[in-house]
């Protein structure tokens, strides 16, 4: 079941049942994508009406914001839980490694590739990485996109996480729904943080919605037009949303 919010239409169902479902794909090699939205997604979605249908078309939603939690809330009284992509990964990688599931991380910069696998070998010594792809920042060729498919599929993995940033990573998904074999899943910032280049808000910020302005301190220059903007209308949108209700 999903509930829409505002622009996007979000998976409704405890955070156990989104592992269960996964792992699951995963071990079935289903051709799915998984949105793990935030405020940013939603906002993205409500200005681009191309990008609402790329969230909207995905297998799952989660709600990774406490804000978007609290939104469904708000609007229908539904008490969900959080399912925050920094929570999710290890929960996942753990999963994989005890069900050998193989995996492949897809995006982030050869450095964050690198801290992954030294993370991974660390905390998950049996989970089978079998690709860890840092494409180029410019945008891929049909050829090359459909090398970097034929690669993944080839390795038999059953988890791809794509580190490539949102909205570029639910774009890449749409695109390789069918053509990639395995569960898609967009971890966004959730790798740099889960292997220490990022440092990840106290929980008392987590519970309070206000992780953004934890990392509004880290990356000021990148996080404050975008918070101003997006958390504004954020706001605003719900509060239309209830009014219309």
């Amino acid at each position: 079941m999903k509930k829409r919010l505002v622009s996007i239409d979000i998976s409704i169902k405890p955070y156990q049942e989104f592992i269960e479902d996964l792992i699951r794909y995963a071990i079935n090699k289903k051709s799915t994508y998984t949105c793990v939205a935030n405020v940013h997604m939603l906002v993205e979605a409500y200005d681009d009406k191309d990008f609402a249908a790329v969230v909207n078309n995905a297998d799952m939603v989660t709600p990774d914001g406490m804000p978007l939690a609290k939104g469904l809330k708000y609007l229908y009284g539904i008490d969900q839980d959080r399912v925050a992509g920094m929570d999710l990964l290890p929960n996942l990688l753990k999963e994989a490694e005890d069900k050998k599931v193989k995996v492949v991380f897809y995006g982030g910069t050869k450095l964050t590739l690198d801290k992954t696998k030294e993370f991974c070998d660390v905390n998950y010594p049996n989970l089978d990485i079998v690709g860890l792809i840092s494409p180029p920042f410019r945008a891929l060729s049909e050829e090359e996109e459909e090398g970097y498919a034929q690669l993944i599929n080839e390795s038999e993995a059953g988890f791809v996480f794509v580190s490539l940033g949102c909205p570029k990573q639910e774009k890449w998904m749409a695109n390789m729904k069918r053509k990639i074999n395995a569960c898609m899943i967009g971890i966004g910032g959730a790798l740099p943080v889960m292997v220490g280049l990022q440092n990840r808000a106290p929980v008392w910020m987590q519970k309070t919605s206000t992780e953004w302005l934890y990392r509004l301190f880290q990356e000021p220059n990148r996080l404050f037009k975008r918070y101003a903007y997006t958390n504004t209308l954020f706001i605003y949108l719900m509060l239309k949303e209830k009014l219309k209700r």
